[in-house]
């Protein structure tokens, strides 16, 4: 890129340079050439002008030639055409000053010009031959004509401003490119070097700017960019160690007393037993640990297909909450129910009662001894609301916004009594995210509300077909 825009400026310049000559040709050319053609064929004209029909005589010339001598040209008077190579001795672009077309021109009374290169002079010069007419025709002929100035000449007292006001314009200019180099291309390295530490994984690094333009921009979005990606490795490694801690235990489980029945090492045959049913517990929860892995990465790949049909969601919702009525009762909770039943909810019922049963599940599990678990469906707008709420932990502020990731638990001391494998959350968000579904989690004092907001496609398909 620095090449491309180094390429630009130099043919800015070359341009630059290229235009101001031909500039400087065209005010030689237009201005200079013109006005001295337009000069003689006045003077000429006017010269020849006063002796019309009169004669040349000696005093005329004698006059003319007075004038030649305080005039800026030079002018030479003839009685004959032939005469004037007698005072006029050169060619004018290696050609005779007169020809049998100019001689036609002439004895019609037109004028005529002549412009060229002088070898004798070295010059370039431009003149006009004039007809003077007497009584009885032509009495004579005018030339005048004057040797050009070059055009370092013309521009003499230019050119020194010109050189001056080009170079204090290339200083400034360079003064400005140099800024404005270091300022684009210093990021831009900058940003070079950093994008180098990325990608060994260095993702602690950031531009410091304070720019509010592109550059700055760019700067910005690096630094989200780098952030995240160290948001993502933080997580990816969070994301290992816990796989690693839910793996781990159950095989110890099972690897330790594995061992412990194949040594024998058991004291009766009831405590052998219960070996085998710790094993075999150990067992189902890595079985339902794989699956839930593979089942969230099919919805996370949006592998899975909903089945989608009517469902009477409070049906599913009163189903679900006897499937927790004994736990529910050993908690004591006070369960209070303020259920919209003739809501219809188009959707997977089989996914849907999934999340239901998953956040019910989490709402009594985490809930105090005696407290209260208040379960809410209504419909708000066009949405249809369900809504959970206990008196149990409070989740801390900055946990809110990772519930539902994979393993993330907000007891940290992850109490194997809660059972669980720390996915249910991620699988439940996936399944609303699949419906067009929002998740929300609010969490103090008074209790942990979580709640999920359904389009309501039913009523959203009533208002179609009354337009």
């Amino acid at each position: 890129m620095s090449k491309k825009i180094l390429v630009v400026l130099l043919s800015s310049l070359a341009f630059t340079i290229l235009f101001s000559f031909f500039f400087i040709h065209f005010l030689y050319s237009k201005l200079y050439l013109a006005s001295i053609e337009e000069s003689i064929v006045y003077q000429g004209k006017r010269t020849a002008s006063h002796y019309h029909y009169g004669e040349l005589s000696d005093e005329i010339i004698e006059k003319i030639q007075w004038y030649n001598v305080v005039s800026e040209y030079e002018v030479i008077v003839v009685d004959q055409l032939d005469d004037l190579s007698s005072y006029f001795p050169y060619k004018i672009n290696y050609e005779n000053l007169v020809d049998n077309e100019d001689r036609e021109s002439l004895d019609k009374g037109a004028y005529i010009m002549k412009k060229g290169y002088v070898e004798e002079l070295d010059r370039e010069i431009i003149g006009a031959i004039f007809p003077i007419k007497g009584e009885t025709g032509l009495i004579g002929f005018i030339y005048i004509y004057v040797p050009l100035a070059a055009i370092q000449d013309v521009f003499r007292e230019s050119i020194p401003i010109l050189l001056i006001v080009g170079i204090l314009f290339f200083f400034i200019l360079f003064l400005l490119l140099n800024r404005t180099w270091q300022s684009l291309f210093g990021p831009m390295q900058e940003l070079q070097r950093l994008s180098t530490e990325v990608s060994k994984g260095n993702y602690g690094t950031r531009i410091e700017t304070d720019r509010e333009d592109e550059i700055g921009q760019l700067a910005k979005a690096f630094n989200s960019m780098s952030l995240s990606l160290e948001e993502q490795e933080k997580r990816k490694k969070e994301f290992t160690s816990n796989l690693v801690h839910e793996l781990r235990t159950p095989l110890t489980y099972i690897g330790g007393y594995t061992h412990a029945l194949k040594e024998k090492i058991y004291s009766s045959p009831e405590e052998a037993r219960g070996y085998l049913t710790t094993i075999e517990k150990e067992t189902v929860r890595l079985n339902k640990l794989i699956n839930d892995l593979v089942e969230l990465n099919h919805l996370q790949e949006d592998l899975y297909v909903l089945v989608e049909e009517p469902i009477v969601i409070a049906q599913i919702i009163w189903d679900t909450l006897d499937l927790f009525h004994i736990h529910m009762s050993e908690k004591e909770l006070e369960l209070k129910t303020d259920i919209e039943e003739d809501l219809i909810l188009i959707g997977d019922s089989k996914r849907i009662q999934q999340v239901f049963y998953n956040i019910i599940d989490n709402a009594v599990k985490y809930s105090v001894d005696k407290g209260k678990l208040h379960i809410q469906l209504k419909s708000t707008g066009d949405y249809i609301e369900f809504k959970v709420t206990n008196e149990g932990i409070v989740i801390p502020e900055n946990d809110l916004d990772r519930i539902g990731e994979r393993f993330f638990r907000a007891d940290k001391a992850r109490n194997r009594t809660t059972g669980g494998t720390g996915l249910g959350l991620s699988i439940v968000k996936e399944i609303i995210r699949l419906h067009e579904g929002v998740f929300s989690i609010q969490s103090d004092t008074t209790g942990t509300t979580v709640t999920i907001r359904f389009v309501n496609k039913m009523k959203e398909g009533m208002n179609n077909e009354n337009e």
